[in-house]
């Protein structure tokens, strides 16, 4: 009888997210994927105009949560989800979180401002090209949506139609957490 060989699989990081967006696309929900140590522990900032010109970063927002969409016209789940993206910023934009609406593909401006005139988006949109490379990492699928921390850091993505109701859940429970933890340290200290 032959010597059975064990083989151990190691998956890189682009295939188990290329993975992730098959299972969206098949169970037709988002798929959440939380960042990763080396991901948490950096700082992401970006520099993008508007069709009108006006710059926009993510440093320019620190102290809220940035919702950060990447969206193309020609992707109707990233149409569907522009009026939840809406509604939260309009209930976030003064308080505690912002969206920031990256357009993901070539197209005329004349052709983008036709576009935004037909649907009711209140949030930044900001033209980025067809580049897969972003400061967040590999752009595979759209709509993919990147939650960053007030903190500057990228903490979730999203790949898949999302909702402001899925948004809202995800900073709350991390909001949470991050009440629970210094009570629980002090806590540990009381004697």
């Amino acid at each position: 009888m032959p010597n059975a060989t064990r083989t151990t699989l190691t998956i890189s990081r682009s295939f188990r997210s290329a993975l992730l967006v098959l299972l969206a696309v098949i169970c037709g929900g988002p798929v959440a994927q939380t960042a990763t140590a080396a991901d948490a522990e950096r700082t992401i900032d970006f520099s993008l105009q508007d069709l009108d010109g006006k710059t926009h970063t993510l440093a320019e927002h620190r102290g809220k949560w940035v919702v950060v969409n990447f969206w193309a016209t020609t992707c109707p789940p990233c149409i569907k989800e522009m009026p939840e993206l809406s509604d939260f910023h309009d209930r976030h934009k003064d308080r505690d979180a912002v969206v920031l609406g990256v357009n993901f593909e070539d197209i005329r401006e004349s052709w983008m401002r036709r576009f935004l005139d037909s649907v009711d988006v209140t949030y930044p949109i900001l033209p980025w090209g067809t580049s897969p490379a972003t400061p967040f990492g590999l752009i595979i699928a759209l709509p993919t949506t990147f939650i960053v921390s007030p903190g500057g850091t990228s903490v979730a993505r999203y790949t898949g139609q999302i909702t402001a109701a899925d948004i809202e859940a995800y900073i709350e429970g991390q909001t949470a957490s991050r009440t629970e933890q210094p009570a629980r340290e002090n806590e540990a200290q009381v004697p």
